[in-house]
């Protein structure tokens, strides 16, 4: 019988909540046979603080209303599951919690152990990758540049990086970093992935450098991409990556939800003005009940001597840091370097500071 004791915090175990005591001996059973263990909550408060790490989280019928209403965020590699004539009524709770299936037992059950199976091979013991998420308090924030300079940072780190562009009209974050014309897939070619993504294909088929991968938009028509390619695909990426960077648009779609309810971390970036303020104020308010830890950081110059203080109480936010004035970042922007590469500068800075806080990992500027 699978364990239900307390265990070391780097494992990452499939996590099963409910309070149903036959349902749990029957996913006991079902994991026994999967070869794995697992930890188990009984009610959505005592999920809270692995309902994000666990690779696979199993809902009981009968906690489906209480996890909703306790407002846990979506994430990838849900299941509602119970017997039949008890999840029927489930469906829309199912949807509402962002499910990526619904498993009735006892017919389930030859996938729940293939599911538990995967768990086992994939890295029950490994942790999962670091994510954060950057949105721009208004249009030209710089919240593009920004999370460039973290996959770079993180990169440059040794951290096995994602970048990860959210945002359709942002013009593509190969842009940023001067890859626009490096081989990969971008967004059109996996808007149709709805289930698990294979990690290491994944990575094989984007534009890579190094440790660091871009999933990004190209220049051809706009296309909507299903909020479940992009749990699908920060699915592969929890397991195949170190760190993760969401570049968010300012206008949430369900598929940028899905990515600030995964993210560790979000960021909104803000210029040191005025109106800037008052338009980020709009935009915290419609990402701050997505996200458990947001924070904004201040980008001048500051015009009217707007300090990033001012700014982060008039927004009811943690300062997370500041940016000064980069005159040359710009301009290197435009030969195609990628932000942060050399080390230094005040975003260099930023970004080392921010990677070292997510993942304890310390990164060297310039030599």
């Amino acid at each position: 019988m699978p364990s239900r004791t307390s265990v070391p915090p780097d494992r990452r175990l499939p996590l099963v909540v409910t309070s149903d005591g036959d349902l749990l001996d029957d996913l006991l059973r079902l994991a026994a046979a999967g070869g794995v263990e697992v930890e188990v909550a009984a009610d959505p408060a005592a999920a809270r603080t692995r309902w994000r790490p666990s690779p696979l989280v199993l809902v009981g019928s009968d906690q489906a209303q209480p996890c909703l209403r306790a407002r846990l965020p979506r994430r990838p590699g849900l299941v509602l599951v119970g017997r039949a004539g008890d999840v029927e009524s489930g469906w829309q709770v199912a949807d509402l919690l962002g499910a990526e299936h619904v498993a009735v037992l006892p017919a389930a059950e030859p996938w729940l152990v293939d599911r538990f199976a995967e768990c086992g091979v994939e890295g029950a013991v490994t942790v999962s990758a670091r994510m954060v998420a950057l949105v721009g308090g208004r249009g030209g924030a710089g919240a593009s540049i920004l999370a460039g300079g973290l996959a770079v940072t993180a990169a440059r780190a040794r951290l096995r990086t994602l970048l990860l562009d959210a945002d359709p009209l942002g013009g593509g974050l190969d842009l940023v970093l001067g890859w626009e014309q490096m081989e990969g897939l971008r967004w059109p070619a996996l808007t149709g992935a709805d289930g698990r993504v294979d990690a290491p294909a994944l990575v094989r088929s984007l534009p890579s450098r190094g440790d660091l991968v871009v999933l990004s938009w190209d220049r051809g028509d706009l296309i909507a991409v299903p909020a479940e390619a992009v749990a699908a695909t920060l699915d592969a990426a929890r397991r195949g990556r170190d760190f993760v960077v969401v570049d968010l648009p300012r206008h949430l779609d369900d598929a940028a939800v899905t990515a600030l309810q995964a993210a560790d971390r979000a960021f909104v970036v803000v210029p040191a003005e005025l109106r800037a303020t008052a338009a980020a104020a709009r935009v915290v308010t419609a990402v701050a009940p997505h996200c458990s830890d947001l924070s904004v950081i201040v980008r001048g110059p500051a015009p009217g001597r707007l300090r990033a203080t001012e700014v982060a109480k008039a927004l009811g936010l943690p300062l997370a840091g500041s940016l000064r004035p980069e005159p040359g970042l710009c301009r290197g922007l435009e030969r195609g370097e990628a932000p942060a590469a050399g080390g230094r500068g005040p975003l260099a800075e930023l970004c080392q500071r921010i990677v070292n806080e997510l993942t304890g990992q310390p990164v060297a500027g310039a030599a």
